[in-house]
């Protein structure tokens, strides 16, 4: 459930694999005043400003159908292309939907993003340029599960961020 890859400042490993590369960057989104249907589709279009692919990977079916609506209606003028399994085409999404650790749209080769929601962890800290969990910070299991996803993202060499909404519903960087 945790990770099992180890990064440095020059190599990061993982069994059988030694690439030259920084460790990924691990972020924290401890979400109190916006919903993740407010929060996830802004950084969404910030990772695809940059070229960016995304998987966004929940712990539920629910939650990832929630999502899906979410990300067509999140805009009155925009929305974020994306797909699933159901939708087809995986390997075509800029944005592709998830319960699981696949990757069938390239996010986890490189240039890539990772998010994690709804109690989703990662197997492994390897494969994408940054993993991000959102969290609601009023949630006891929530920030249970993103303390033991931090412990395991230091422990593995990873770059790590801490990232909390202020009154002004502003991000500040904590640690």
């Amino acid at each position: 459930m945790f990770a099992r890859a180890k990064c440095g400042p020059k190599t990061c490993t993982a069994p059988g694999i030694i690439v030259n590369a920084k460790p990924p960057e691990v972020l924290f989104y401890h979400l109190e005043r916006q919903p993740l249907e407010r929060v996830l589709p802004n950084l969404l279009e910030k990772t695809l400003q940059r070229g960016w692919r995304a998987v966004v990977q929940s712990g539920s079916e629910e939650r990832l159908d929630a999502l899906d609506v979410a990300l067509w209606t999140y805009s009155e003028d925009s929305f974020l292309p994306h797909g699933s399994k159901k939708s087809g085409f995986a390997s075509e999404q800029p944005v592709y939907l998830t319960t699981g650790p696949d990757a069938p749209n390239g996010a986890g080769v490189g240039a890539g993003v990772r998010f994690f929601v709804d109690g989703a962890v990662a197997e492994s800290f390897d494969g994408a340029e940054r993993f991000v969990y959102l969290f609601d910070g009023r949630d006891q299991d929530a920030l249970s599960v993103a303390r033991g996803q931090w412990k395991a993202a230091k422990a593995a060499g990873c770059t790590v961020t801490y990232w909390q909404e202020s009154e002004s519903g502003r991000w500040e960087k904590k640690a």
